[in-house]
């Protein structure tokens, strides 16, 4: 049900897709309309859900809005997984229609960074692709450069949002100097690690750090290019998220000038012999008081992000030079979840997970100017998923801000929506 404080406004709602097969895009801060608010991106699958072991092909492509939501597929891939999808995402700055996406190696090379995967630019035009030496894990407004992480690491700290190797997963050192966040180049593939995990544990070390495994994830670049943001993890039980320790940086686009702009280390008595791991909630993680995530530039120098800040856990608006910290929507926005802004800032959308009696996650859009949150939809879904197969709705905004495209599993598929939200906005 709505929170007491919010309105409660459905908007109307339209399934893309009348083709055979489940279609999902992936994560909430990466936008699937083109530059003409036609064409929309996604990948298909055959199955509602599976416990993926690498084999499984989506097909890549895109919905024409304007011909019966007709879907074309430009590629297939077995480099994906529920959450993320293949990491698809349009080259907007590049002349024409391209976009890239994360793909398999067919003949592992020891002389790139991750022998299993890669990324291909497809041009939806002419069909023609190429292959980059890295997997992409987002790509820069300017569509010149990309950065860059281990997929497998993933696979071993989070595998909700990792990719099985080809054949058997790789070992992986806690802390390595030889791995960390690469940027690569779109147009020559030349790529330069830029920031290792062995920097990090050396930039303001705690002792949590000194046994744990380390990654980095939630990579985002700001509108202009000119900055990046990434979450720092550690931890030394895995299995546990509840035991992830966190911190949110900013960076250079070559990784320098690094500033650490929140940390939640903290005692973990998960870590005692005779913890259930069991015990764990599936979405406990989400809901800890110490979790950072989803983080989201609202413009080139402010990032939106569920944080702990000064013991309150909020949803937090950071100044990256560090100079401010302000909550946003303290009384109505009490839940974590996958956050961005309208282009013009005036309006935040966001989603929950799940209710635990209900099963069920509301979609909402939060007036900034007037502190006034509208839910807007409600959806069920299969407590019966599991975490890595789950189907959150990862709201993402149109060009015009008068749609939001959602993924969903309400139906019993997974399929993507348009919601209008154009009578809240006032955009028509």
């Amino acid at each position: 049900m709505p929170a007491s404080s919010a309105i409660w406004q459905p908007c109307p709602i339209r399934r893309l897709g009348n083709d055979a097969g489940h279609h999902f895009f992936g994560y909430y801060n990466k936008h699937p309309w083109d530059h003409s608010a036609r064409y929309l991106l996604a990948q298909r699958v055959s199955m509602r859900t599976a416990d993926l072991s690498g084999t499984e092909i989506a097909e890549i492509g895109y919905f024409d809005l304007q011909d019966t939501d007709r879907f074309h597929v430009i590629g297939k891939t077995t480099t994906w997984n529920w959450q993320m999808g293949s990491q698809l995402q349009w080259l907007s700055a590049i002349p024409g229609r391209q976009l890239v996406y994360n793909t398999r190696a067919k003949i592992s090379d020891i002389d790139y960074p991750y022998a299993d995967f890669r990324a291909m630019v497809t041009d939806i035009s002419t069909g023609e692709s190429r292959e980059l030496p890295l997997p992409v894990y987002v790509v820069a407004a300017s569509s010149e450069w990309a950065l860059c992480v281990d997929y497998s690491r993933f696979e071993v700290t989070h595998p909700t949002i990792g990719y099985r190797a080809s054949h058997d997963e790789p070992g992986l050192d806690n802390a390595p100097r030889d791995d960390g966040i690469f940027r690569m180049d779109i147009e020559s593939g030349d790529a330069e690690l830029i920031l290792s995990l062995h920097d990090l544990t050396q930039f303001q070390p705690l002792a949590s750090m000194e046994k744990a495994i380390h990654w980095i994830t939630h990579l985002e670049i700001n509108p202009a290019s000119t900055r990046f943001l990434f979450i720092h993890r550690w931890t030394e039980r895995v299995r546990d998220e509840t035991c992830f320790l966190h911190r949110l940086f900013s960076a250079n686009p070559d990784g320098s000038d690094l500033r650490l702009l929140e940390c939640t280390d903290h005692p973990l008595p998960q870590l005692a012999a005779d913890f259930d791991v069991d015990a764990v909630g599936t979405f406990d993680y989400e809901k800890s008081e110490y979790q950072i995530s989803h983080p989201a530039w609202k413009s080139d120098n402010e990032i939106i992000v569920w944080s702990p800040h000064d013991g309150s856990i909020h949803y937090h608006l950071y100044h990256e030079a560090g100079t401010e910290v302000r909550v946003v929507g303290a009384d109505c926005l009490t839940e974590n979840g996958h956050m961005t802004y309208s282009p013009d800032g005036r309006w935040l959308l966001s989603d929950t997970y799940p209710d635990s009696v209900s099963n069920r996650r509301l979609l909402i859009l939060y007036d900034v100017d007037n502190d006034q949150r509208y839910d807007i939809g409600s959806f069920y879904t299969d407590p019966n998923l599991g975490k890595p197969n789950r189907c959150d709705l990862h709201p993402r905004w149109s060009p015009d801000a008068r749609l939001v495209c959602i993924d969903s599993i309400h139906e019993d598929e997974r399929q993507m929506y348009l919601i209008d939200v154009s009578m809240i906005t006032g955009r028509n």
